[in-house]
């Protein structure tokens, strides 16, 4: 009896010890999230422009995906209303743990509700995220959860906490009209600024296509740089110094819980689509508007259905700006 006693108290001395020690862990690494994030927003610098609510009613999906629209925002002030640089609805399936990105072409030529026919990256301009994300579904019958917006102050910041050293490039011919920055061509390590430009260049044969294809590679950098370990541990600085350039309804309980499952599950690649497809579009000058896409929208309805649901004997892609 007193051998099994003697027992006894070693283990639950034993299980006393594991249980401060975990507790010892989790405060250490609480005390350096907080640590961490305290020094990211030291870095944010002041926004000068009032920061404007936006209405959202977002859907969720059938399947329990999770759909966000990302939008990368051109914010001027002289305009007072933001343009959407970028439209982009990210997909992630927690049960899969995958992800999937469609880039949506800006010069779209499509209905906006309760207004006539412009481009659809003036949806936004007219009634922020909620009259995109209608647009969205009318025209493409996507459910959308959550919206994320990110101006380019605020993406030169995420990448430079993110990668100190810079995103390694293959920047394929020389860059410098209209993007604040001149790039060689070549390798390279771009710095938040330099990213940027590589990510807006549009000046040559591909025009917004080439643009929208660069978007889609930087988005896969990233995620890879974020997922390493380094990028693990910078996580709270990054959050900390870019949450003043972004407007979201994802609340922090949620983006924690995306961010942790991401993390375990680690997706090999995000699948990427480009809208529109190839052979379902043709450029058409509009009055009031200027040169657009006119495209199949059911084509294109179909394409999306399709990607989303896995089905690869489609033709996806327009990556050859392939137009009719």
């Amino acid at each position: 009896m007193r051998r099994i006693d003697k027992k006894q108290k070693r283990k639950s001395k034993l299980v006393k010890k594991l249980l401060v020690g975990f507790c010892l862990m989790l405060m250490a690494g609480a005390a350096y999230f907080v640590y961490q994030y305290q020094e990211g927003v030291s870095m944010a610098e002041p926004v000068d422009t009032q920061v404007q609510e936006y209405e959202f009613h977002g859907e969720k999906t059938l399947d329990d995906k999770v759909n966000v629209l990302l939008l990368g925002i051109d914010a001027r002030e002289e305009e007072g209303q933001s343009r959407t640089d970028s439209i982009m609805v990210a997909q992630y399936d927690p049960k899969e743990g995958s992800a999937k990105l469609i880039s949506i072409m800006r010069d779209i030529y499509t209905e906006i509700p309760g207004y006539k026919n412009y481009k659809i990256n003036t949806a936004f301009f007219l009634g922020g995220p909620e009259l995109l994300r209608e647009t969205l579904k009318n025209n493409f019958d996507l459910d959308i959860e959550y919206y994320a917006t990110i101006d380019f102050k605020g993406f030169e910041k995420m990448v430079d906490v993110l990668a100190p050293n810079g995103i390694e490039i293959d920047v394929e011919k020389k860059m410098s009209a209209n993007i604040g920055v001149s790039l060689e061509a070549g390798q390279q390590k771009l710095n938040g600024k330099e990213l940027l430009g590589y990510a807006r260049f549009r000046k040559d044969a591909e025009s917004d296509f080439g643009r929208v294809r660069r978007q889609q590679q930087i988005i896969n950098e990233m995620k890879n740089e974020l997922l390493s370990t380094n990028g693990v541990l910078r996580l709270p600085k990054m959050i900390g110094a870019v949450q003043p350039y972004i407007q979201t309804n994802i609340q922090g309980q949620d983006l924690l819980s995306f961010i942790k499952d991401i993390a375990i599950q680690r997706p090999d690649k995000i699948e990427t689509l480009t809208i529109p497809i190839d052979n379902s579009y043709q450029d058409v000058r509009y009055e009031g508007v200027g040169l657009a896409l006119d495209i199949d929208f059911e084509k294109n309805k179909d394409a999306i259905q399709s990607f989303l649901k896995g089905d690869s004997t489609m033709e996806l892609s327009a990556e050859d700006s392939g137009n009719e």
